[in-house]
């Protein structure tokens, strides 16, 4: 159950890291590189056909120590450019990216074929409109630097040839940095929280195994006044600039003693 757990967590983890994607990809700066080759060059749909009214896709890699997993999301666009899932596509294959760590070149056969999928569930309208990334995991991070920037610089390549849109900061390794920000993003996008100033969201406890992480927007401006610098963040999303509390209290994870679950290190005054 708990794997279980982790993998729904992590797969939240990364439509949120695709979410942010589309919406830099679909600001009025942004502006697609000239690299696509001639063959993969459809044009990108027209605001008024019928084939990509409303909808985005986005194409998000997840290589794991085992595998590499594609997700092809469907997102539909409701009022003011907030997002809705829509419909996912799934296929994952074996063995993960490490154990190219060798020979990188013969990574590309699989990571080819899982963008054949993507271009097969996006419609060739939106191939130019559509992002692509690549997160990896606990598999590249045990590897040398040198080895697992090659097998990154392989992924990225194949990413340029694709019809999709790349970025070079679009294939990375997740540091776990920033956890706590992302899971109450992707909460509140699920739960509706991001959808306008007066929907209200939710506080997100995320109970490790060695530690606790607490994340929540404030109600109190005396909560962030009061607060450590290092816990207040703000950021932007959708168009909305959001300020949260983030705090990571060590020693109190479900492998901890239980009392110690219960015993105040850090004061947080009411949101």
């Amino acid at each position: 159950m708990r794997s279980k757990m982790a993998a729904l967590f992590l797969l939240l983890v990364l439509v949120l890291v695709l979410l942010l994607f589309l919406q830099r990809f679909s600001s009025s700066s942004y502006r697609p590189p000239p690299h696509r080759p001639a063959s993969h060059r459809t044009g990108p749909a027209r605001p008024g056909s019928s084939e990509g009214d409303g909808l985005q896709y986005g194409v998000m890699f997840d290589a794991g120590s085992t595998g590499t997993r594609v997700h092809v999301f469907r997102f539909r666009m409701e009022n003011q450019g907030f997002p809705s899932l829509d419909r996912e596509t799934f296929r994952a294959i074996k063995p993960g990216l490490s154990a190219y760590a060798d020979d990188p070149q013969k990574c590309s056969a699989g990571i080819m074929a899982l963008l054949d999928l993507a271009r097969s569930v996006v419609p060739p309208s939106q191939w130019t409109r559509t992002p692509v990334v690549l997160k990896a995991t606990a598999g590249l991070r045990l590897l040398p630097g040198d080895k697992a920037e090659q097998l990154l610089d392989q992924v990225r390549a194949l990413f340029r040839e694709s019809p999709f849109l790349s970025a070079e900061d679009g294939v990375s390794i997740m540091d776990g940095t920033d956890e706590g920000i992302s899971a109450w993003i992707t909460i509140n996008f699920l739960t509706g929280g991001l959808q306008g100033p007066d929907r209200p969201t939710v506080g997100m406890l995320d109970l490790g195994g060695g530690s606790t992480q607490i994340t929540f927007s404030p109600r109190h401006e005396k909560t962030i006044q009061m607060s450590p610098t290092d816990d207040i963040r703000s950021f932007q999303m959708f168009n909305r600039t959001h300020t949260v509390y983030t705090h990571r209290y060590t020693h109190t994870g479900t492998h901890r003693h239980t009392p110690s679950t219960h015993t105040g290190t850090h004061t947080i005054y009411t949101h």
